[in-house]
């Protein structure tokens, strides 16, 4: 048999929900014909058959979500169907005397090669609750894993171990002092590692047996002068350590303030405040991402309807929350009078039509901030915050944002400051055309250095943007209509753009995006510019 898992449909995507299957098990099918559509995280792509043979099982059902190379169909190829009827009945009657000898024997749960039969939705059970699905005996036919064996399985899991603690305490035997500020919650109760505990260590005074901290005291006798000292140095008075009275008091004078205050100081510096810094930080971070993975149930009430979260629109989701959740937005709104641009396209228009091209705004906005972005190449950047560098993009690859019935999606025009008007208008005709009925690739999604997102053809004037990362702008773009303006002390009407362009404030300074737009406007309100460059 041909065990076919499902193949890597594109680089950075790890799982695909099947949409519909075009075989039924029993079907004959040849290379290359397409056995099911599955949708990734950006697109519906064919899966075709790798072998010529008949379909014997489908270990997905539609809707299912399979993750890259997991089994998804069992083919038995042409030339295995004569060799298993010859030797059927031989493997019966071994078959037979297996039985009477194993009748008492527990299930398999998996094949000589170590492969595990179970359906996609048991597997992500098992990895929702931690289970490991090779360890899991299963109790369905010929071994399969069902739903019951993997809550079993968790359960006893959740018996046999208990949670580990997720702050270290400070013993009394523990020479060395704490090990760690915040320990990760393992499931397998081993101590931190000795580059965790080394990093907290160094950022925390150390405590030993023959140099014990001073117990605080409830009274302390000082001086005003003293008092006053302790406040400015930011020391606590009734932790001093002093072998001084008064009255039968303990006493405290400003030298043995000093002199505590400095003994703190020198074991803790600048460096190990930034280590532990960061050690907290990360670990933080850990928890934020754990509760933004983590699922809410919610109820719904009668009327209520429930449609699948996954595929196009999970995508969306995840790239938007790592975006508000990375990248610190400033939004710079503005408006320009463009009689110029609706001039050159109305001049135009009719010209495009003789060549079969549709010739609308897109292509002059594309080339206006093309040019733009030229003058300004601070807003085609991108954010190396690994290697703490900005990395200023050279191609002028700009997305164009396209709403479509299955969610947002981004195709990518490369090389707009290279094309024509009629390339252009072309080009972007066909990437939304194929975007919204699914037929684009994935890598014609990728590579934008700037995003454009014309909201305006819906309705609207001004938006806060959502940046695409790792691009640190984009350009919304409001509906183009007559608006007041006003002119030489007069109020006129003109054709006007609303602007919305969103910073990574992170890369780019307000003054940055003002002077970008002052420039953008200037090509949009006269096109003709773009010819001086």
């Amino acid at each position: 048999m041909f065990e076919f898992e499902l193949p890597d449909l594109g680089e950075g995507v790890a799982e695909g929900e099947v949409l519909e299957w075009h075989v039924a098990v029993g079907d004959t099918v040849t290379e290359d014909q397409v056995l099911a559509e599955v949708e990734t995280d950006k697109a519906a792509v064919d899966v075709p058959s790798p072998v010529d043979g008949v379909v014997r099982e489908l270990h997905a059902e539609a809707g299912d979500v399979v993750q890259t190379g997991e089994l998804l169909v069992t083919i038995e190829e042409d030339g295995e169907r004569e060799a298993a009827e010859s030797g059927a009945t031989e493997t019966a009657s071994e078959e037979a005397s297996a039985d009477e000898t194993t009748t008492d024997a527990a299930p398999t749960v998996t094949t000589g090669d170590g492969r595990v039969f179970a359906a996609p939705s048991v597997r992500r059970l098992a990895r929702e609750e931690g289970v490991d699905i090779t360890a899991v005996e299963g109790s369905g036919p010929g071994g399969r894993v069902t739903e019951a064996d993997v809550e079993a399985a968790a359960e006893a899991a959740e018996s046999d171990d208990g949670p580990t603690s997720v702050v270290s305490k400070i013993s009394d035997d523990e020479g060395d002092g704490p090990t760690s500020v915040v320990s990760r919650v393992g499931d397998d109760g081993e101590s931190p590692t000795d580059d965790e505990a080394q990093a907290v260590k160094s950022a925390v005074r150390k405590v030993s047996a023959a140099e014990p901290m001073a117990e605080r005291r409830e009274r302390t006798l000082a001086t005003p002068a003293t008092r006053r000292l302790a406040r400015e140095l930011d020391v606590d008075i009734d932790a001093v350590p002093t072998d001084e009275t008064r009255d039968g008091e303990p006493y405290v004078d400003e030298a043995a303030v000093r002199s505590f205050a400095e003994a703190e100081a020198a074991e803790v510096t600048d460096e190990d405040v930034r280590e532990v810094t960061e050690a907290v930080v990360s670990e933080m971070q850990s928890i934020a991402d754990e509760a933004a993975e983590s699922t809410t149930a919610v109820e719904a009430a009668e009327g209520d309807r429930r449609e699948p979260y996954r595929g196009v629109r999970r995508a969306i989701g995840e790239q938007m929350t790592r975006s508000r959740r990375e990248v610190p937005h400033a939004t710079h709104h503005d408006k320009v009078a463009v009689p110029g641009l609706v001039e050159a396209r109305d001049r135009l228009q009719p010209l495009a039509e003789e060549r079969g091209v549709h010739l609308t705004y897109t292509p002059f906005l594309l080339k206006c901030v093309a040019a733009a972005l030229d003058d300004h190449p601070i807003l085609a950047s991108q954010l190396d915050a690994e290697n703490e560098e900005i990395v200023y993009k050279a191609d002028r690859n700009v997305g164009v944002a396209a709403a479509t019935d299955h969610g947002l999606v981004v195709p990518v025009v490369e090389d707009v400051d290279e094309k024509g008007l009629l390339e252009l208008a072309t080009e972007v005709n066909d990437l939304v055309d194929r975007a919204r009925s699914r037929d684009i690739a994935r890598e014609e999604m990728q590579g934008g250095t700037f995003t454009v997102t014309n909201f305006g053809t819906i309705g609207g004037e001004y938006a806060d943007p959502v940046i695409n990362v790792p691009e640190t702008a984009i350009l919304g773009v409001g509906a183009l209509k007559e608006r007041p303006v006003a002119e030489d002390g007069e109020v006129v009407a003109k054709p006007t753009l609303t602007l919305s362009l969103a910073i990574d404030h992170r890369v780019i300074d307000g003054a940055d995006a003002a002077r970008f737009v002052n420039t953008l406007k200037e090509y949009l309100a006269d096109p003709t510019r773009l010819l001086l460059e």
